[in-house]
């Protein structure tokens, strides 16, 4: 693993350990020990890959961003809600069956939890068209 790759996961690690409230980008570079070139840069692509967010703020009297994780890390409370567990179809359920994962409404919309974004009314008609079909 490249020495970019190894900051750009510790970056990462930082982000999330800070939360909702993310982290100053410069206070980021402090703690990676990094200079403000390396981490603006790390900062860019992380954006890029869309593992984070970035907010310009003002801070101290200097525009400055602050860094948020688009991730959410998952526990095992994540998984008891999945809603295959409580399915009546899981014996028929495969892909490319009458019941399948890749088409199951249910299913999509407990995935979409996991993400920043709701799904949106053109989104679940999209959803709702791939299992009439």
């Amino acid at each position: 693993m490249s020495k970019r790759d190894l900051l750009e996961r510790r970056a990462l690690q930082i982000i999330m350990s800070k939360g909702e409230d993310g982290i100053l980008q410069s206070d980021l570079w402090k703690e990676l020990e990094a200079s403000s070139r390396v981490g603006s840069r790390i900062s860019l692509n992380l954006g890029k890959k869309n593992l984070i967010t970035r907010q310009r703020e003002l801070s101290d009297g200097r525009w400055t961003y602050r860094v948020f994780v688009n991730i959410r890390s998952l526990d095992i409370d994540s998984f008891s809600d999945i809603p295959c567990v409580s399915c009546d179809e899981i014996l028929k359920c495969e892909k490319g069956g009458e019941f399948s994962p890749n088409t199951c409404k249910i299913m999509t919309k407990w995935l979409h939890t996991f993400t920043h974004s709701e799904l949106d009314e053109e989104n679940i008609s999209e959803i709702s068209k791939n299992d009439d079909s």
